[in-house]
């Protein structure tokens, strides 16, 4: 079943490359930019994930798929921005798709390292997570999965629904289902009807003088 991941694996990495790619090319990057953003929103999270249970060197940096399903990702991106633009509402539910896979197939390469089963559940959503804020931080924004509608949550869900089959012990095939299931449905829900968790809501009078801090700040 060490196929399984792998499989999970690139097909996450080509859509998170390809929503990395797309944020390069709105921010006005060259190619090169694109390629460097593309390649870590599909990997970040997998390498991440490598380092922390001893799986060294990472599958993106010792294995090329890796790093040419990204490339690939990225040129497409690239080249046709304007058809995936076009597309991008249908980029946000292959995002979807993207931390599906990465959710289950980084709790399924945890459990056959040996990881303890709540932790291979956290570094499932790390896998999952681990992309997009990357790609955020290096375009200077605030990273998506700390805003965006049950976003960490769902690939947490995912996670743990992997590994609570494991304990199980059912078929990788149906644990990978089950999660992976679970973590779409839960996004599909979060951007169908804007399911999402409680916002952090800072004092009235803080409000009132965020506008002024910006005007002086920005007057310095």
């Amino acid at each position: 079943m060490h196929v399984l991941p792998l499989v999970l694996d690139l097909g996450g990495t080509f859509v998170f490359a390809i929503s990395g790619a797309m944020v390069a090319v709105r921010h006005r990057l060259d190619i090169f930019g694109v390629l460097v953003l593309a390649f870590a929103a599909g990997n970040a999270g997998g390498i991440t994930r490598d380092l922390l249970i001893g799986a060294v060197p990472p599958s993106a940096i010792a294995d090329l798929k890796y790093s040419g399903v990204s490339a690939l990702a990225g040129l497409l991106t690239f080249y046709w921005y304007p058809v995936t633009h076009r597309l991008r509402r249908d980029v946000q539910w292959l995002d979807a798709v993207g931390l599906a896979f990465f959710a289950v197939a980084g709790a399924e390469k945890a459990l056959l390292h040996g990881i303890h089963p709540i932790m291979a559940a956290l570094l499932g959503m790390v896998t999952g997570i681990g992309g997009g804020m990357l790609r955020d931080v290096l375009v200077s924004e605030i990273p998506a999965v700390l805003r965006a509608d049950l976003y960490a949550l769902a690939a947490l869900a995912g996670a743990s629904v992997v590994v609570s089959a494991h304990l199980l012990h059912l078929h990788p095939m149906v644990a990978a289902l089950l999660g992976g299931g679970l973590c779409f449905a839960l996004r599909f829900m979060a951007i169908r009807y804007g399911w999402h968790l409680p916002t952090a809501q800072p004092p009235q009078e803080e409000a009132a003088d965020a506008p002024r801090r910006r005007h002086h700040d920005e007057g310095n």
